[in-house]
């Protein structure tokens, strides 16, 4: 998907003004740190700092998950396994940015930072999506998130982005039924292609694919029989979309097929 070069600036951003004021010095660490068992917790904190610092960002999210091991009710449990979530979906590790995230809001509901990791796990469904002609369990997960976080959350910083990322992911499933319904179109099964091109406009008539999902229900309705249906979809497309492509498209189909109920 697009910008995810910014997301990932603006969400790096976030967290270090969250949780990275006032952290002290970062001592340098060798490549053996996991296999340290017992530090305190802000040498151990600051450690996974700096290897977010330096863009090693698997290595980061290990030593941050170490805080919370070593230390679970410290203070700066809380912070790691966020920033740990952070380093997993910037080292775009998915599932484990949205398994840390989620084990987050498990333990801590009502922090004020629960709205960080909401978005945490929404951005990492979101950015998993594929295009329209695989599977879109994914998309069908990143919208789910997204709603939640402008339910729970309308006016938090991360709730407009939220909103405009789902209409593209509505624009996106929409676009995947319009493939299916074509595919069912080319192949002859009308009924099974009107379904489709039903949903488009029932469930995501805001996005950029209702026009033509019209155009194909008129072109269907006629293809099963019934130019009376095919002349009301012609008749909402013209009301709702004027001078658009498939409008017109549609007006000349009609001509041609139904021209007695066709007005102008």
């Amino acid at each position: 998907m697009n910008a995810k070069l910014s997301i990932r600036s603006a969400l790096l951003g976030a967290a270090c003004a969250t949780f990275l004021t006032g952290c002290g010095g970062s001592p340098d660490t060798g490549p053996n740190d996991l296999a340290y068992v017992a530090r305190d917790v802000e040498s151990l904190y600051s450690a996974a700092k700096d290897r977010l610092d330096r863009g090693d960002l698997t290595m980061a999210a290990g030593l941050f998950d170490e805080v919370e091991r070593q230390h679970p009710y410290s203070p700066w449990a809380r912070r790691a396994q966020l920033m740990s979530s952070f380093s997993y979906y910037a080292a775009r590790d998915y599932t484990r940015a949205i398994q840390s995230a989620s084990r987050f809001l498990s333990i801590h509901p009502g922090n004020a930072d629960a709205p960080y990791a909401y978005y945490l796990i929404a951005i990492s469904y979101y950015e998993q999506i594929s295009d329209v002609e695989r599977d879109q369990a994914i998309t069908e997960r990143a919208l789910q998130a997204l709603t939640e976080i402008v339910r729970r959350y309308p006016e938090s910083p991360y709730a407009d982005d939220a909103r405009l990322k789902i209409d593209l992911v509505n624009d996106h499933l929409a676009g995947k039924e319009m493939e299916i319904g074509r595919f069912y179109e080319r192949t002859g099964q009308w009924l099974a292609a009107q379904l489709r091109f039903q949903n488009v406009i029932e469930d995501y008539q805001t996005t950029s694919h209702a026009p033509e999902a019209l155009y194909r229900l008129t072109e269907t309705s006629l293809a099963l029989g019934v130019p009376e249906e095919a002349q009301r979809y012609s008749a909402v497309l013209g009301a709702n979309y004027p001078g658009n492509e498939w409008y017109e498209k549609a007006f000349e189909l009609m001509e041609d097929h139904a021209p007695a109920r066709i007005g102008g």
